[in-house]
């Protein structure tokens, strides 16, 4: 009993040495990888070369699965050359098992060692970030030892090789068990080098450890499917793609298992060596196969998973898919594309708003109302996907991004709430009692609306791209458009004066629409803030300085 769990508590120790190793790569260069994809992939050659380079770093076939789908659920890449990176893919992570197979435990102690200095002194740090990489990559080594100890002790129980033995009969239920221990492991790298390790000390039969190694390559497969199976459709499409190349290449090579020992056995005598090379041209053979062929496996995938139609606003897809909270720059980017989607939302609602006050349009007013919900139904879905990205696991940058979203947010709602009382204000006080401002005002609450508009879209692409230069622009804006109001309300008191009958009859409604708008000009100006924060461009305050020779007033 002390023997197994010795070897659960080392296979747990692989799995999550494997875990350390992904996601530190993620937290270190995750942003950088997803910019070499996405510039990577004009062919599908190229696109498969950046898939395995990609996944040689990350060691996860699926991080990159996840990544790739997302830049197809944008529409950023095609779904044929998205299936190229997913081959290219699956390489890498054979090639980074072949490396595994050698006997690197020597280097396990310096890797924890100098891992755990860089994460304890530098923690919040790409260097700490890095040490936890070490960290990884050491518990990995320790652990493919501690499983090859104790599997030479447990080998040794007659108990144990006729359990073993059971497994030799059948090679489909070599390869269901060999997926079913990928997916609970979430991660084919693990479970191939367990195999390996098995093999190496005579625990499993070599025959049995090419089956499990075609079962850990189709249970790959499936983790992609499963990690995405809560996305769009879109997202969707790029693991159902590759688990077809994995079916369809299985089914070709599960007859071929036993030729294959006979004719590299001689030559190789490491079990464990033939079954990591077993596992690296398994991919090799299905990617070169199969990369001509992707456009016919993406047809096929778009043929039962068709795109829905998405004409209206309120169809568009949501970009915020729980499969990419495992990847945290990823995550950030989705509630980023989220937030714009809502900001867009804020956008139809105030140009609808100003038709409502020309044309006394009940309809657009109720429609533009429901629109709210919306605006604040994302709020709410953008903040709880946030929410659930472990602050932790985010760098500097992220966690900066993380707050300028949630910030930005925030805004958005708060001007859809704005819109929704201008709108219940318009109704009541305009367009059920019959007024109409005058013609003076009408153009000023339409100057206001443009500057207002043209505000928005401004923000909108200071969040996008954090541009210091338009974010100084826009603090600017927040001052003209004050002075603005603040002329405006002047002259709709000289008409009163005049007793104009149409400004008198709205005089409350249109100054407390003009304050309304300079509202949500402020909540728009505010996006610029974070900007110019980060930037140091930002003054420590907005009061005047009283200059050493100007004489102070007394009250």
């Amino acid at each position: 009993m002390k023997h197994l769990l010795n070897l659960l508590a080392a296979v747990a120790l692989l799995v999550w040495g494997t875990y350390l190793v992904r996601t530190g790569i993620l937290r270190v260069f995750g942003g950088n990888l997803r910019q070499v994809l996405a510039r990577s992939i004009d062919t599908r050659p190229a696109a498969a070369m950046a898939g395995l380079g990609v996944t040689a770093l990350v060691q996860s076939s699926t991080a990159t699965a996840l990544i790739v789908s997302s830049f197809v659920g944008q529409g950023l890449v095609a779904l044929p050359t998205a299936l190229a990176v997913m081959l290219g893919a699956d390489v890498g992570t054979s090639l980074m098992t072949v490396v595994f197979s050698f006997d690197l435990s020597w280097l396990s102690p310096l890797f924890i060692f100098v891992g755990v200095v860089l994460f304890i002194t530098r923690q919040a740090t790409p260097l700490g970030r890095f040490g936890r990489v070490l960290i990884g990559l050491g518990l990995m080594l320790l652990a493919l030892r501690l499983v090859s100890e104790s599997t030479a002790i447990m080998v040794k129980s007659p108990a144990v090789q006729a359990l073993l033995l059971t497994l030799s009969s059948d090679i489909l239920l070599e390869i269901t068990v060999g997926a079913v221990l990928a997916v609970i492991a979430y991660s084919s790298l693990a479970i191939v080098l367990l195999t390996a390790t098995l093999a190496a000390s005579g625990a499993i039969p070599l025959d049995v450890a090419l089956g499990l190694t075609l079962g850990a390559n189709l249970g790959s497969g499936l983790l992609g499917v499963l990690a995405t199976a809560k996305s769009s459709v879109e997202v969707r499409q790029v693991p159902i793609g590759n688990l077809v190349f994995k079916i369809v290449g299985v089914i070709m090579a599960a007859p071929f298992a036993a030729f294959w020992i006979r004719t590299l056995k001689p030559y190789l005598p490491e079990p464990a060596t033939v079954v990591v090379l077993y596992h690296l041209v398994f991919n090799v053979l299905i990617a070169l196969i199969f990369l001509a062929f992707t456009h016919i496996v993406a047809r096929w995938v778009e043929q039962w998973l068709p795109k829905p139609d998405r004409n209206m606003v309120a169809g568009r897809p949501h970009h915020l898919d729980p499969s990419a909270l495992a990847t945290p720059s990823l995550a950030i980017s989705n509630a980023a594309r989220e937030a714009l989607h809502q900001a867009d939302i804020v956008e139809t609602m105030l140009l609808g708003m100003l038709r409502v006050i020309k044309d006394n349009d009940l309809r657009l007013a109720e429609e533009l109302r429901r629109m709210d919900d919306t605006v604040d139904q994302l709020y709410s879905a953008i903040k709880y996907y946030l929410t659930k990205i472990s602050r932790e696991a985010l760098g500097e940058e992220e966690s900066k991004r993380w707050t300028d979203i949630i910030s930005f947010t925030i805004n958005m709602e708060q001007i859809g709430d704005i819109i929704e009382r201008v709108l219940l204000d318009i109704e009541d006080k305009k367009i059920k009692k019959g007024r109409n401002f005058s013609d003076a005002g009408m153009a000023e609450i339409c100057e206001l609306h443009a500057r207002l508009v043209d505000n928005l879209r401004l923000g909108m692409s200071v969040f996008l791209n954090g541009s210091v230069r338009d974010a100084q622009k826009l603090l600017e804006e927040k001052a003209r458009f004050r002075d603005l109001e603040r002329a405006y309300a002047g002259t709709h008191l000289t008409r009163l004066t005049e007793n104009t009958v149409q400004s008198i009859e709205t005089s409350s409604l249109h100054l407390d629409l003009i304050s309304d708008l300079k509202r949500i000009n402020s909540h728009i100006c505010s996006i610029a803030y974070p900007i110019l924060d980060s930037a140091g461009a930002l003054s420590p305050t907005r009061f005047r300085q009283v200059l050493p020779e100007e004489p102070s007033r007394a009250l």
